[in-house]
């Protein structure tokens, strides 16, 4: 199973602020949003929050809009659009929660409710640090 950083997720109340300063202060590249196909939100699923995305050309920023309802929407304990997280992507995703099983780590599966092409699943480091997974589908 590799592993592999992927991006760093931030949350704003002003995602477009966040960005402006990503993209023009520290001179990162926009993404555009048509790059990250996302499913429609339902009563029970999904995200609908702004976001927008940069990148120095290696990693990327995943710049959200705070949303502390999406954890209970999903009936999940975890909710990644909180406080933010950093994110990792594996080739290998049900490897991957069988480890997070045998050490005892629980985990939130989101699955693809917020990316049509990503699984993902969320937990945390011991510090309480949200930490994304997620293979592509």
């Amino acid at each position: 199973m590799k592993l592999e950083f992927h991006h760093i997720n931030y949350v704003s109340q002003d995602v477009e602020r966040l960005h402006h300063f990503y993209t023009h202060v520290l001179g990162l590249d926009d993404i555009p949003i048509e790059n990250f196909p996302r499913p429609d939100e339902t009563e029970d699923s999904g995200y609908s929050g702004k976001i927008r995305f940069a990148t120095d050309g290696h990693m990327q920023m995943h710049l959200a809009e705070k949303d502390l309802g999406v954890a209970f929407k999903h009936s999940e304990s975890i909710n990644p659009v909180e406080r933010g997280h950093i994110a990792f992507r594996t080739d290998d995703i049900a490897a991957f929660k069988k480890l997070l099983d045998d050490n005892g780590i629980p985990y939130s599966d989101y699955g693809t409710a917020f990316a049509k092409e990503w699984h993902q699943v969320f937990f945390q480091d011991p510090e309480g640090n949200i930490i994304e997974v997620h293979q592509a589908v």
